[in-house]
């Protein structure tokens, strides 16, 4: 079996290793491919594994051997699955293998808000507790977590670990899903706009589909708490960026917390970078060591599988 990595930098900078995926047969690995090239570093291979190169129609025409693509990843819109689907091709991906790191990235987000970690060390750096008169400084106002409301976007794997966080910490958990049937642990289920207009932190946890892109629009924003804090470590095109950033500047809401962005890698004229109130990370919520670890070791199970006649986790 010739098997082709178009983009392993995108999972290891030489921390974890590809051996579990690459001893399964004759393998290539590249760090980074343009999507230009794709199809022609793909050339004759039976597998492909990417994370986000576009694998399109024409890919798939051109690569007539071309029978399976497992990806680095849970989210596949990357993927032409109907292309592969007549091609006779099988997308497989990594369901939940990130909720854990997500689900501590997002409490990073919210207890950085509330405690002001970071702001009160630098200010300590600066020497803003040097010989001060009192034996604490509180210059920077900060509030307890618990007590507040927790309204969460999609109630997966993710959305459950971040409740029963938040639970820990004596918040109120709400969420807004599409399957409140599946909701068996207590949390409220309750509709977007009673969500939004409830929350005093939103959190978005479901996947980017054609129907709920930019559901956090201008309208959505109009209906939170001006205290209200948004976070969002699923997909970047769930948020109207635009619309958030004018929601930012005029004080609509108090504050974001951004994981993804609609354009990745951040564009210069990105509409959230620079604002003091959009705190921002570059899609590193998935990305701890053993978090990848367990990506890497899940891709290879889901190629093997393949492989021996009985595949797993397919996507079309």
């Amino acid at each position: 079996m010739k098997i082709c990595i178009l983009d392993a930098e995108t999972v290891t900078r030489n921390d974890v290793l590809l051996d579990s995926i690459t001893e399964l047969g004759q393998a290539r690995v590249f760090g980074f491919t343009k999507n230009e090239d794709v199809a022609d570093t793909i050339g004759d291979a039976d597998a492909v594994i990417c994370n986000k190169c576009l694998i399109t129609e024409e890919v798939f025409e051109k690569c007539k051997n071309l029978k399976y693509v497992g990806l680095f990843a849970t989210g596949y819109n990357n993927v032409d699955v109907k292309a592969a689907s007549a091609h006779g091709a099988v997308v497989c991906n990594v369901p939940s293998y990130s909720t854990a790191a997500v689900a501590q990235h997002t409490f990073a987000f919210i207890l950085e808000y509330y405690s002001k970690i970071s702001e009160y060390i630098k200010m300590t750096a600066d020497g803003g507790w040097i010989n001060y008169k009192l034996f604490s400084n509180f210059c920077i106002p900060t509030a307890e977590v618990e007590g507040q409301t927790l309204g969460i976007i999609g109630y997966g794997s993710i959305g459950r670990r971040v409740a029963g966080i938040a639970r820990a910490f004596g918040m109120k958990v709400i969420t807004y899903t599409r399957s409140p049937e599946k909701v068996d642990d207590g949390t409220e289920c309750v509709g977007l706009e009673t969500l939004l207009r409830e929350a005093d932190v939103v959190s978005l946890h479901c996947p980017l589909t054609e129907e709920n892109q930019k559901m956090i629009d201008a309208g959505a924003l109009g209906l939170m708490k001006p205290t209200a804090l948004l976070v969002n470590t699923a997909r970047g095109g769930l948020v109207d960026e635009a619309a958030l950033s004018t929601a930012l500047k005029e004080k609509t809401i108090a504050a974001a917390c951004i994981d993804a962005l609609t354009s990745e890698p951040m564009q210069e004229d990105c509409p959230l970078y620079g604002l003091d109130n959009c705190f921002i990370t570059p899609h590193v919520a998935w990305a701890p060591k053993e978090t990848r670890e367990r990506l890497i070791e899940r891709v290879a199970q889901n190629l093997k599988a393949w492989r021996d006649g009985s595949p797993v986790n397919v996507a079309n």
